[in-house]
């Protein structure tokens, strides 16, 4: 008889230090050649559960055995557990092997080829299928145990940690915790910070970071940037120092009870000030909050203009067939009863968009106005040159420090104190994403620190509100809508008022972002003012 053998183990541990595959491997040689079984293939499968079918060396040997005709007679196994734990499964796959005129042979359990012997194939696999379960049930209990006592579970750490195995007293082996890993964790400050800040100006979202990072060789180990994984991160309190264990079902990836779960304090990478500005500004830009339909309108006040009497959006309505468009408070157009609905008036939009963007340029981006803005930004960065400073002292310090490291490996490999081997070379690339990191964060300390203080004359803030105010007025140009979302937070309309609220902190970058009239993007911002009512009421009808 011609036969292949299957040998398995269930965990990358027992594969690496070989407890269990070479010793089946030579039972079952021995086995078959005292019955003068020729042994024509192995299938080693190392470190895989047999729960489940996603083993992809036993698809391979499935895939091979069922042609015509088979290459083999028979597959011969340590074990019924060793092909499969689960007895439905078990069962399909004997049977799929049959009807190609393979069966199974288990040196240990052997049964007969009759409906006796198949009964018992099925009690041997209800039994290991009932044992797996079990030993399953106790491995959970301990590794939650585990983690109740801060300790990590698994082989490979979340993206910005590293896994240190720490001496446990009374304890056979080593136990492992997490810790900030140098190199990642500057990568995920980096993304917070892209996120709540944006870079050079222009806001950054989910696909934007993900696109700086690629563009600049920065890989999540090894591999490109995905808008989901800057998303995911962005959302994990694990950085904010707290690691969950026992969230996810292995096998089916769906979200346990979460009383289940259990909370690993880690020594946190982001600030809870930063996390929380960017949950605000993901919520803020959610589809839930904010439709594409609403993003991409071309309609200039979609998604900024609220009702001032009872607080719901204002949505576009048309009369006399489509030849008039309003602003109407959609509780107004959805609330059917009359007693409940809103009894604020309607506000021609055309009229309403020339008043807000006319108002925005001729009253609030005065050259006036503009200087005293910049003049309380100023005083407010001043307060903050401290903190700036001792930053760039321990950046520089650092930088230093990555140099001679960087420095010292290459003398070691020179002088052939070291290999130049793939170790080596990864560390080399650690110290040079760090180096890239570094400098971007000095590059971000001093521009802050420069651009806003430097002496900006009239004939520049003249020029700079006179380009601004004829952008604005450009209705062929999408400009007014993008500069509206970005300075003006919110636009109440109450009857015959408007009430306009916002943020200066971008105009403030604008104008010291270029010398030149011309304005090619619109900045980010951050929302901290809200006009006189002299500067920003008007009448809608």
């Amino acid at each position: 008889m011609i036969v292949a053998l299957y040998a398995r183990v269930s965990t990358t541990k027992q594969a690496e230090k070989d407890l269990s595959i070479p010793d089946q491997l030579r039972q079952m040689k021995e086995w078959c050649k005292s019955r003068h079984y020729q042994v024509a293939i192995e299938y080693v499968e190392p470190g895989a559960s047999a729960t489940d079918n996603r083993r992809p060396i036993f698809q391979q040997m499935i895939a091979e055995a069922c042609v015509s005709p088979p290459p083999f007679d028979a597959i011969i196994i340590h074990s019924l557990s060793r092909f499969f734990r689960d007895s439905i499964e078990f069962g399909l796959y004997e049977r799929r092997l049959k009807k190609h005129g393979v069966i199974i042979i288990s040196m240990t359990q052997q049964t007969s080829d009759d409906p006796a012997g198949e009964m018992a194939r099925r009690i041997f696999s209800l039994f290991d299928e009932y044992q797996s379960k079990e030993n399953g049930k106790h491995t959970l209990r301990a590794m939650k145990e585990n983690a109740r006592q801060g300790y990590f579970n698994g082989s490979t750490p979340p993206y910005g940690y590293r896994k240190v195995e720490v001496d446990v007293k009374g304890n056979k082996g080593k136990k492992k915790r997490l810790e900030p890993d140098p190199v990642e964790a500057a990568i995920v400050n980096r993304i917070f910070q892209l996120h709540a800040d944006g870079y050079q100006g222009q806001q950054l979202g989910v696909r934007g970071i993900a696109a700086y990072l690629n563009n600049r060789g920065l890989t999540m180990r090894g591999s490109s940037w995905r808008k989901t994984f800057v998303h995911d991160m962005l959302t994990n309190r694990l950085y904010l120092g707290e690691y969950t264990f026992n969230k996810i079902e292995g096998k089916t990836r769906k979200v346990k009870p979460e009383h289940e779960w259990i909370t690993v304090s880690v020594e946190p990478i982001i600030d809870a000030e930063t996390f929380d500005q960017v949950k605000l500004r993901l919520e803020n830009h959610s589809s839930a909050k904010i439709p594409p339909r609403v993003a991409n309108s071309p309609t200039l006040l979609t998604g900024l203009i609220k009702c001032g009497s009872c607080g719901a959006s204002m949505t576009i309505a048309t009369g006399k067939s489509g030849r008039y468009r309003y602003y109407k408070c959609s509780r107004k157009i959805n609330d059917l009863s009359h007693g409940q609905r809103c009894q604020n008036s309607n506000v021609p939009m055309e009229k309403l968009d020339s008043l807000v963007l006319g108002t925005v340029a001729e009253r609030i981006f005065t050259p006036e106005r503009v200087e005293l803005m910049m003049k309380e930004l100023q005083d407010g960065l001043k307060h903050a040159q401290a903190d700036q400073h001792e930053q760039i002292r321990l950046l520089t310090k650092e930088l230093e420090d990555v140099k001679q490291q960087t420095d010292k490996l290459y003398d070691a490999v020179g002088k052939g104190y070291l290999p130049l081997n793939n170790s080596l070379q990864e560390h080399s690339h650690r110290h040079e994403v760090r180096r890239q990191e570094i400098l971007m964060e000095l590059a971000s300390l001093k521009r802050q620190k420069e651009m806003p203080l430097k002496k900006l004359g009239k004939k520049h803030i003249a020029a700079f509100c006179s380009a601004l105010k004829e952008k604005l007025c450009d209705k062929a140009s999408n400009f007014g809508k993008e500069y509206l979302k970005l300075l003006v937070d919110e636009i109440r309309v109450v009857k015959k008022e408007v009430h306009l609220s916002g943020s200066y902190s971008a105009l403030a970058g604008a104008l010291c972002m270029s010398t030149k009239p011309a304005l090619e993007m619109v900045p980010s911002f951050v929302p901290v003012w809200l006009p006189s009512a002299d500067s920003n009421h008007g009448h809608g009808d």
